[in-house]
């Protein structure tokens, strides 16, 4: 089995250092060029598939988008999911990570951006920034609509997604594409690699660069790459890690 996942390219608050969570920004001029050199590399390297998977996010869509455009697989069926959206980072959506981490101090805002199962501050019911305000989620229940969310939460909503409706598709070898954020990804990759609580806060996945998983039909992995200059990568990892520090 072959899976490709992408994490979208930067986004305006990326760009801006910001909390976005469930905000939905759009791709900055280096996000969509982050998008397009992922659809041309994996157009150069013979890649295809079969079906798509995406958030509700625009960040998501339109990378996925512009990756389906410069491999000329418009015609490919897209799946959006609000099970694959980013984490819900709550009260903190909209601020700058190095100026809250100036205010709270780095190990507070590493707590909240990088604990397992620790919550951020959450949202009020009746903030404007809530999700049941906003029209593509009308149809979810209240109940499931966070106001913040830990990683172990994250986690709880994708993997049941990925169980029931991703995961048989591989086995059937369908080729599939999935193009989400940050923690929606990380908790995917926390189940397919079976990392611990602990192992999974030390993964940073860089913007718009395909990672290649090969697996077998037990999901054991086979291998496992990011496609595209290696050290640029590194780089790239890196500068995701340090996002939140004060002096980042």
């Amino acid at each position: 089995m072959e899976l490709v996942i992408v994490r979208h390219g930067e986004s305006l608050w990326n760009k801006e250092n910001k909390f976005t969570g469930w905000t939905d920004v759009d791709l900055s001029s280096k996000g969509i060029t982050e998008a397009e050199q992922a659809g041309e590399i994996l157009k150069n390297g013979g890649y295809k598939f079969d079906i798509a998977y995406t958030s509700y996010l625009k960040r998501a869509v339109r990378t996925l988008n512009i990756i389906l455009n410069q491999m000329d697989l418009h015609w490919i069926p897209v799946v959006k999911s609000w099970r694959l959206n980013e984490r819900h980072y709550g009260a903190l959506q909209g601020l700058n990570k190095s100026e809250t981490a100036k205010k709270y101090g780095d190990e507070q805002v590493k707590l909240w951006r990088r604990s397992y199962d620790i919550l951020p501050p959450l949202l009020t019911k009746n903030d404007s920034r809530c999700c049941k305000y906003e029209l593509q989620y009308e149809n979810i229940s209240e109940e499931d609509m966070p106001l913040g969310e830990s990683l172990e939460y994250t986690v709880n909503r994708v993997i049941p997604y990925w169980e029931e409706r991703i995961y048989p598709l591989l086995k059937e070898d369908k080729k599939v594409i999935i193009v989400a954020h940050g923690n929606s990804l990380r908790a995917l990759i926390k189940h397919i690699e079976n990392l611990s609580n602990e192992e999974i806060l030390e993964l940073n996945i860089p913007t718009g660069i395909p990672l290649v998983y090969k697996l077998d039909k037990e999901m054991n992995i086979l291998d496992k790459y990011y496609l595209g200059d290696q050290d640029a990568i590194l780089q790239d990892i890196e500068r995701v890690k340090n996002q939140s520090k004060i002096s980042g």
